[in-house]
């Protein structure tokens, strides 16, 4: 599988600025951000048949460029969310996301379906382990994309990805 890191939100460009969590609850991509999105189709374009995303608005905006250029409805994976560490990680209801994504399927959702409060490392490893199982039973992961938050993919891969890079990732 290919594993992406969302782009740059509007919640990293003012961190990266102050060192503050700035308070901004399921933040969307910063200008650079929705730009790095767009060059990423260049990228993954020949490698990507199916696209896993968390549902979180970054994330989303990070995938929407490649989804709409390889004509691929991204599916949404709630496993893939981040931990509830930061302002940040306060998500979107799901009757939100619906009207602000109607070409997405969100009813596996509930309403609020992030982490009330900050994942302990055993239940963020626990919800890597799900996902790889999840993985080993489906047919095209090598040309799957998987478009989650640092903690996921550090947990999952062992790296620590910045804002929208991508690596390839075995089981």
């Amino acid at each position: 599988m290919i594993v992406l890191r969302h782009c740059e939100s509007e919640f990293n460009r003012l961190y990266s600025l102050t060192g503050r969590d700035p308070g901004t609850p399921d933040p969307s991509l910063s200008t650079q951000g929705k730009e790095h999105a767009l060059k990423l189709v260049s990228e993954l374009q020949g490698s990507v048949t199916r696209i896993l995303v968390s549902p979180f608005t970054r994330t989303l905006q990070t995938a929407a460029p490649l989804a709409q250029a390889l004509n691929i409805t991204p599916e949404i994976m709630p496993l893939l969310r981040e931990r509830n560490l930061y302002s940040c990680d306060a998500g979107s209801p799901a009757s939100t996301l619906s009207k602000a994504w109607p070409g997405l399927d969100f009813s596996q959702l509930d309403e609020k379906w992030w982490s009330g409060h900050p994942e302990s490392d055993h239940q963020l490893q626990d919800r890597v382990r799900q996902f790889k199982a999840f993985m080993r039973t489906q047919p095209d992961t090598s040309q799957t994309l998987v478009v989650s938050h640092w903690w996921f993919l550090l947990a999952l891969s062992g790296d620590s990805l910045e804002n929208g890079d991508w690596q390839h990732q075995s089981l």
